[in-house]
């Protein structure tokens, strides 16, 4: 990734072959540097050429997002070459399916571990990078309000994000800066509404709105 610090950055982390990947390319179609991270090494590969193909910057990182260290370096690293953190997308959960009788403690904070408080890695990691217009963006879903019970901690997961997002949003905003989770109210589906690129080009719009009537959760679907 080479700096072109007059263009924006997006982060985007948890870049997996579905919604992730829409989210980098609908942003890099946008006009922005993308910045990618995952664990996947060949995934990464795969989307960072494409999205060079197709005229965008990209740079791309593989590490497990748990990893407080390795993910405040890769963000940190992302910052200086771009000089800016103009967006920070927030995108990856775990899928466990146990009803809330056969998770266990240890499984549940794990989850949370990485669905919910890689973010606050990710976001402190950003911020000195982050200035007024910049924007944290999530993907919300749901199971915050409709848990299944065969995938408890996916519930606990989205409705815990929801609201530390909302408390982001209250911080940051005294800097310009605002956090947004947008809910997805439907299974992903390429044949539907719900389509990964229709979804990501809604959190590409949540991203773009003004400071004035802001929310901090915007619902899809």
């Amino acid at each position: 990734m080479t700096d072109t610090a007059s263009n924006p950055l997006v982060i985007v982390v948890g870049t997996g072959p579905g919604l992730g990947r829409s989210v980098a390319r609908a942003f890099g179609s946008a006009g922005y540097d993308v910045a990618l991270v995952s664990r996947s090494q060949s995934g990464l590969d795969a989307l960072g050429k494409e999205l060079q193909d197709e005229g965008v910057t990209a740079g791309w990182t593989a590490l497990d997002i748990t990893d407080e260290e390795a993910l405040t370096a890769a963000i940190q690293r992302f910052a200086t070459f771009s000089g800016r953190v103009d967006v920070l997308h927030f995108n990856p959960s775990a899928f466990r399916e146990k009803d809330p009788l056969e998770l266990t403690p240890e499984e549940l904070l794990d989850d949370v571990r990485l669905g919910v408080a890689s973010l606050l890695t990710a976001v402190q990691a950003a911020r000195p990078s982050m200035s007024a217009g910049a924007r944290v963006t999530v993907t919300g879903s749901m199971a915050a309000d409709r848990p299944w019970n065969r995938a408890a901690s996916l519930g606990v997961q989205k409705a815990a994000l929801r609201n530390l997002v909302t408390s982001l949003d209250a911080t940051l905003a005294r800097d310009g800066i605002r956090a947004v989770t947008v809910t997805v109210n439907g299974t992903l589906d390429p044949t539907t509404e719900f389509a990964p690129d229709k979804v990501a080009a809604a959190i590409l719009d949540a991203a773009r709105r003004p400071d004035e009537g802001w929310t901090a959760e915007v619902p899809y679907g």
